[in-house]
């Protein structure tokens, strides 16, 4: 396969970081939320517990912080013997924030994909620049990436690898997983790596990896991303007191596109559907707009921080009208059901 002992290398010369977890937009999330004594913010994302150590030490607020990474619990732990009762931790999906909080709060922030702690952790499975078991499970539940990549349909693959990843040649790159797997099953994340160049090339310098898409499209699948994503924007409407602030940092143009159309009607931005239809009572807003347009890095901070190029911040203040119906057709169009754990047999 073209590069593969090359891919093999990159992988394997790439160190585990020793260095603390910095969140992406730090400062501008801290500053959209703005806490106060008194009021109690949402961590939806905790993972290391950035965004939550920044909020706490911003203000005299209370914070929950939620995750599904049974990982997190032992940052959870040093915060909770930092903070005291300022913080607690909830295990769970952002998603089903409704049923965790016990009533209604003043911020939530979530910081949508796969955390640089998760990324550094090459038994994980979710680098392709880190050598390590097929895994991408966040919650560490349900069905692996081998699982999917080894057991899957070709149809559904391919689906799942143009669909979520808006991999152009995601036809390809099944053709290539059969008929690896036909011989030898895709056990590491290597394995993957080496499918995916023999059909795009090796990695060159200054241009993203191959295998990006591809690993982004197993993720997503794997652990419901986007829909766990239109979930947590409707539990946030619902949680959020009238004032609440709501900060989005999006990774993805997949992400962002749907935090967009989540916002789009709820501002009051969507307009009439087409001026030939009769006029109709539109909804009131239940969020104004915090920023105008999305947050992006800086300069200083994309040089340190690589990841911060692509992320997107964006803002929502919630009103006093009533929260709006919830809506399904948030996802893309022709995406394969995705359930976190998939069920084997319909694969």
């Amino acid at each position: 396969m073209t590069g593969g002992g090359d891919v093999k290398r990159q992988q394997q010369s790439v160190p585990p970081t020793s260095a603390p977890h910095i969140p992406v937009l730090l400062n501008e999330v801290v500053e959209a939320l703005r806490p106060q004594a008194g009021e109690v913010m949402v961590d939806g994302t905790f993972g290391a517990g950035g965004y939550s150590r920044a909020l706490l030490e911003a203000a005299d607020c209370a914070l929950i912080a939620i995750d599904r990474d049974p990982n997190t619990q032992t940052h959870a732990d040093r915060l909770r013997a930092d903070y005291g009762d300022r913080f607690s931790y909830r295990a769970g999906c952002f998603g089903d924030m409704q049923s965790l909080l016990d009533a209604p709060v003043d911020g939530v922030t979530l910081d949508l994909g796969v955390s640089s702690m998760q990324l550094d952790e090459a038994e994980r499975g979710f680098s392709f620049m880190r050598d390590g078991p097929l895994d991408m499970r966040m919650s560490q539940d349900g069905v692996s990436a081998a699982d999917l990549l080894n057991e899957a349909a070709p149809e559904l693959l391919s689906d799942v690898i143009a669909v979520y990843g808006e991999e152009r040649r995601a036809r390809a790159i099944v053709k290539a997983i059969m008929a690896r797997r036909d011989t030898q099953p895709l056990q590491r994340t290597g394995d993957l790596v080496d499918v995916v160049c023999s059909v795009l090339g090796r990695p060159r310098f200054g241009k993203a990896h191959p295998a990006t898409r591809t690993f982004q499209a197993l993720r997503i699948y794997l652990n419901d991303e986007l829909g766990e994503l239109m979930r947590g924007l409707q539990a946030a409407e619902q949680v959020l007191k009238p004032g609440g602030r709501l900060a989005v940092v999006t990774f993805h143009s997949l992400e962002d596109r749907m935090v967009k159309q989540f916002l789009s009607p709820r501002t009051g931005r969507a307009g009439r559907p087409s001026r030939h239809l009769p006029d109709v009572d539109m909804a009131a807003p239940s969020f104004n707009d915090g920023v105008k347009r999305s947050v992006k890095a800086g300069a200083a901070e994309t040089e340190a921080n690589p990841r911060a190029r692509s992320a997107r911040l964006r803002v929502a203040i919630r009103t006093e009208a009533a929260a709006f119906a919830a809506e399904t057709d948030l996802l893309p169009k022709r995406a394969p059901t995705s359930l976190g754990a998939p069920n084997m047999g319909a694969m």
